[in-house]
C-alpha cells in the first residue's frame, strides 16, 4: 500500500515553536525549513510527502514544484490550502493509497477524515520528525564509523556530495 502525507503548510509553520519563531522575521525561510524538514521525513519514512501553502502569502499564484523530490503546491488564488488538500485527498486516495493530512485545523481534520483520510496534528508530526531526526543522527554516526573502515577511501567533501545526491538535493 502507499502512502501520501498531504502537509498544510502555513497551519504547521504557525504550530511548530521554531517554525513559528523564524516565521516572524523571515516567512521564506520558515517555508524553507519545513520543505528540509519533510524532505527528510519522506527520504526516511519512504511516504510520499506534499506541502500544500496558500498562495495569499506568496507570489506565484497557483504553481507546483518540486524540490527535495517533494511536491510543493501554491494554491490558486481565492482558494485555500484547506480546498486544496481536500480535492487532493478525493483524487489520491484509493484502495491502494492511504492519505494523511498534517493539519492542526479542526475542522480540515473532520472533512478529510470523512473522505477517507487520516489525520495527523502538528504535534503529531512534529513528534515523529524528532524521532525521525534521532534515526537520522544515528545512521549517520553508524555510517562514519563503517566509512572509516571502508576498503576504497573518498574524501569527506566526496562523501558529502554523495549524500545530498542521495537526499535528492542537486
Amino acid at each position: 500500500m502507499d502512502n501520501i502525507l498531504l502537509v498544510d503548510g502555513y497551519n504547521i509553520i504557525g504550530d511548530w515553536k521554531e517554525l513559528k519563531a523564524l516565521k516572524k522575521d523571515n516567512l521564506e525561510g520558515a517555508r524553507d525549513e519545513l520543505v528540509e524538514k519533510m524532505a527528510e521525513y519522506q527520504a526516511y519514512s519512504g511516504m510520499k510527502v506534499i506541502i500544500v501553502f496558500d498562495a495569499h502569502m506568496v507570489p506565484g499564484i497557483g504553481k507546483k514544484y518540486s524540490n527535495y523530490r517533494l511536491e510543493i503546491v501554491y494554491t490558486r488564488e481565492n482558494e485555500t490550502a484547506d480546498e486544496r488538500i481536500e480535492k487532493l485527498v478525493h483524487e489520491l486516495k484509493t484502495i491502494n493509497t492511504q492519505v494523511y493530512v498534517a493539519t492542526s485545523d479542526f475542522v480540515e481534520q473532520s472533512i478529510t477524515f470523512g473522505r477517507g483520510a487520516l489525520r495527523k496534528s502538528a504535534r503529531e508530526l512534529r513528534t515523529e520528525m524528532a524521532i525521525i531526526e534521532k534515526g537520522i543522527e544515528k545512521e549517520v554516526k553508524k555510517s562514519k564509523k563503517v566509512r572509516k573502515t571502508a576498503k576504497i577511501a573518498i574524501s569527506d567533501e566526496l562523501a558529502e556530495i554523495f549524500e545530498k545526491w542521495r537526499r535528492g538535493n542537486m
